[in-house]
């Protein structure tokens, strides 16, 4: 399959071309959807990202929070993490403080691999080699270009399907079910 490649006018968001959840228009293969949320230190950014993905033709769900008043960042982390799982081809973005808080927290979520990314390389590789499926992003102290360029990335690289990453995956996946609570 040709993956096509992003340049300045053309935002290619990698799927799996069989899946009915997706539609080719032109050049921009949209996702089904796109579930986001936020912490209120990362409100006003979620607020922005998601402007970025709807004018790019990427339908967003917005779980909350609704309001930069202060709320618990777990409670978000959980539910967009839940919705994803749950979904078909669904990703996930998280924005708080920091990106991290959100990332552990989503992680706690069988069948979750988050990522805070902080460059469009982690974002590359945790999608090529780790198919990331929720991004945790820094809502404070950071450029939106460089966030806007993370989110692109993140959404744009399909995952490798090597098998050296598929087994890894695997072991992910074995000790998620192996855990006892």
């Amino acid at each position: 399959m040709d993956y096509g490649s992003l340049d300045k006018q053309n935002f290619l968001v990698i799927v799996n071309y069989k899946s009915a959840d997706y539609k080719k228009r032109g050049n921009v293969i949209n996702m089904a959807k796109v579930i986001i949320g936020s912490d209120h230190a990362g409100f006003r950014r979620k607020e922005e990202i998601k402007k970025f993905l709807e004018r790019k033709g990427i339908p967003v769900e917005d779980l909350g929070t609704h309001s930069s008043e202060p709320v618990d960042y777990p409670e978000f982390a959980g539910k967009v993490a839940k919705r994803v799982v749950q979904g078909k081809n669904l990703k996930g973005i998280l924005v708080c403080g920091s990106g991290t808080g959100m990332a552990i927290s989503a992680n706690k979520i069988k069948g979750i691999r988050a990522v805070a990314a902080y460059d469009t390389y982690s974002a590359k590789m945790s999608r090529s080699d780790n198919d990331t499926n929720v991004l945790g992003l820094r809502g404070r102290q950071f450029p939106l270009d460089t966030t806007k360029r993370i989110v692109s990335t993140w959404l744009s690289t399909p995952f490798s399907k090597k098998a050296r990453h598929k087994r890894r995956i695997g072991m992910i996946s074995h000790m998620e079910r192996t855990q006892k609570r």
